[in-house]
């Protein structure tokens, strides 16, 4: 089942859900697969579709990855909030109050994607990283769209990335780190209602420069 959105609703209430997981409702890998055929027809650089897909259901393997994540999530949770001293401050204790939800019960949700791309991009200049993850993030989104479409919420996440996080993951799945990269780890559930709102934002006239900074 699709739900009935427009293109412009699709694209801003597509959220990082987290409470709103149903922990309990199984996803049916041929929904995720449907979602991932949608998501191949991303750009990439130089069209090399570089890219593989790493889906985890076992409850084990979910566990172990969850650790890896607490171990950094943790410790960052705890850390102040950044004060930017606009709108976006009145969303901080719920945003961080939603991350420490995920924080405790991440091994719960039924799925989880670990996106990956052919290569290493540690040392490369702005330009290379630029194409690079240009090769993958706009996958991933439409991912995330596709998902959206059918009921189901995310998160996108990367605190298992840091330290030795994205090693022992790597170690854990069999993905062949030296010629791999995690892109983030995305906790997949369908969602407790499907009613979300664009979220609260600075206006594009804030953001905008024209031909000079």
């Amino acid at each position: 089942m699709t739900l009935d959105l427009t293109a412009d609703e699709l694209l801003t209430s597509t959220r990082s859900v987290r409470k709103r997981l149903d922990f309990d409702k199984p996803v049916p890998r041929e929904v995720l697969i449907e979602c991932l055929d949608l998501a191949l027809q991303a750009p990439t650089g130089s069209n090399t579709q570089g890219w593989q897909w790493v889906f985890v259901e076992d409850p084990a393997k979910k566990t172990a990855i969850a650790d890896i994540y607490r171990a950094t999530a943790t410790p960052y949770l705890d850390l102040p909030s950044p004060v930017r001293g606009d709108i976006r401050d009145e969303q901080q204790g719920a945003v961080r109050s939603s991350a420490a939800y995920l924080n405790e019960n991440l091994e719960k949700a039924p799925v989880f994607l670990i996106p990956c791309l052919e290569g290493r991009p540690e040392g490369a200049d702005a330009g290379m990283q630029a194409s690079f993850w240009g090769s993958l993030l706009p996958a991933v989104w439409s991912f995330m769209l596709a998902l959206r479409s059918r009921g189901l919420g995310t998160a996108w996440t990367t605190l298992h990335l840091i330290g030795e996080g994205e090693k022992k993951t790597a170690d854990l799945l069999g993905i062949p780190y030296e010629h791999y990269t995690q892109g983030g780890l995305f906790p997949i559930a369908y969602t407790k209602g499907t009613d979300f709102k664009p979220a609260k934002r600075l206006p594009a006239e804030q953001l905008t420069h024209w031909d000079t900074w």
